[in-house]
């Protein structure tokens, strides 16, 4: 009886040591941003300095999955077709080639106009531009948040430390790009209506994203939004279609039947992938099962977005909710697609140390900003998906603070 006594007041402290976190207080905060960013550098700077010929120690070629959009820009300047597999595998080896190496192309046709540009460069210069431009773009709408929650902590410090950074960067991925999009044109809502519908519809180039974004528009009655949204999707379909042809439209629907196959028989590996579906498969279950807890959960998120939402005014809140939902919502969201969670957090923090830190929110921080260095080889080498839970913390609590402002 003393045993199982001791055994249940550990477990009761160790719950309340998660529930409350008050041992995170600011200078530990400041401690691990400091060691995180350091940690993220040097690994960046060993990363690049230990390659050969660009190629790093595991050989793999810099900024490895932005072989794929530059070879599709090259593909564009030669009037080839980017949506034809077979053509796509050939143009990227003709590039670049390692053993079983490639990255296929799945972007809807709007993406090809960032493309289109890269073709004309060599690839590195290309890369460079394009992760200096696009990290631009994610600190313009990162700062409008970071300012609105008054952190004691400097801007580059957050940015350098966040581990979904480096992953985004050592991919040479889209991450920054429609990550700064949704979140730019989430706090420009109440302001500047039209811009932020411009922005949105420029983040169609990965529509995966924007399920929740047209509900919740909806259910506040952003019309102009709506309209501007929809205008600016339209134009960037049209203008993508007049650039390249309208086939390339029904390539890409053939496309993305392939990159569904790929993604649901795990083609791509299901611990890269950090959707409730993906951590389903991992743990051995069903195709059937696994979709089915995804689609639970995406009806679960929908249904909390809508009643937080439903005849309110859009607030700052409210796009923190339907930000941290975005990727719960979606079976294909990758670690590096974590860089969409700071402006969520940043929200929440800024309402904690204005209003106090209730229950599981330093938790739900800690767990979310951390989560992106240890998902991927967590699920890869021991099969625990981590990032799904960790996403479904912190949705939870920015859901209770919004939907229950007062304590």
């Amino acid at each position: 009886m003393d045993f199982a006594a001791g055994a249940l007041q550990m477990i009761c402290m160790g719950a309340d040591f998660l529930r409350r976190m008050e041992w995170l207080d600011a200078s530990r905060v400041t401690g691990y941003l400091r060691l995180f960013a350091a940690l993220n550098t040097a690994m960046i700077v060993w990363l690049v300095a230990t390659s050969r010929g660009g190629i790093d120690f595991n050989g793999y070629l810099l900024g490895s999955d932005f072989i794929s959009f530059w070879t599709t820009g090259h593909m564009l300047v030669d009037h080839a077709n980017p949506y034809d597999g077979a053509a796509h595998i050939l143009a990227q080896r003709t590039y670049y080639s390692t053993d079983g190496a490639y990255t296929a192309f799945y972007y809807p046709p709007p993406f090809l106009l960032f493309c289109w540009p890269l073709g004309w460069l060599p690839y590195f210069p290309a890369l460079g531009l394009w992760l200096a431009t696009t990290a631009a773009v994610y600190l313009v709408a990162v700062r409008l948040w970071w300012r609105k929650a008054s952190l004691a902590a400097p801007l580059w410090l957050l940015f350098a430390a966040f581990p979904a950074v480096p992953i985004v960067i050592t991919h040479g991925q889209t991450a920054f790009l429609v990550a700064g999009l949704l979140g730019l044109g989430a706090w420009l809502v109440p302001v500047r209506p039209y811009l932020a519908g411009a922005m949105f519809g420029l983040a169609t180039i990965k529509p995966q994203f924007g399920l929740l974004l047209p509900l919740m528009l909806l259910a506040t009655g952003e019309w102009r939004v709506i309209a501007s949204a929809a205008a600016t999707a339209a134009m960037v379909a049209l203008l993508s279609a007049g650039t390249f042809g309208a086939q390339t439209w029904i390539d890409w629907l053939g496309a993305s039947e392939r990159a569904q196959v790929a993604m649901a028989y795990g083609q791509i590996g299901y611990g890269k992938i950090m959707s409730p579906f993906a951590a389903l498969r991992l743990l051995g279950g069903s195709m059937a099962m696994s979709y089915a807890v995804q689609g639970a959960v995406t009806l679960a998120v929908v249904a909390l977005v809508l009643k937080a939402s439903w005849r309110k005014a859009w607030t700052p809140g409210l796009a923190a909710l339907m930000l941290a939902g975005a990727p719960l919502a979606t079976p294909y969201v990758l670690d590096y697609d974590m860089v969409i969670l700071a402006f969520p957090m940043f929200w929440l923090a800024g309402e904690g140390l204005r209003n106090g830190f209730r229950n599981w929110e330093r938790c739900a921080l800690a767990a979310a900003f951390a989560a992106p260095a240890l998902a991927r080889p967590l699920a890869l080498f021991l099969n625990v998906p981590i990032m799904p839970l960790a996403m479904m913390l912190l949705f939870a609590v920015i859901w209770r603070r919004e939907k229950m402002p007062s304590r």
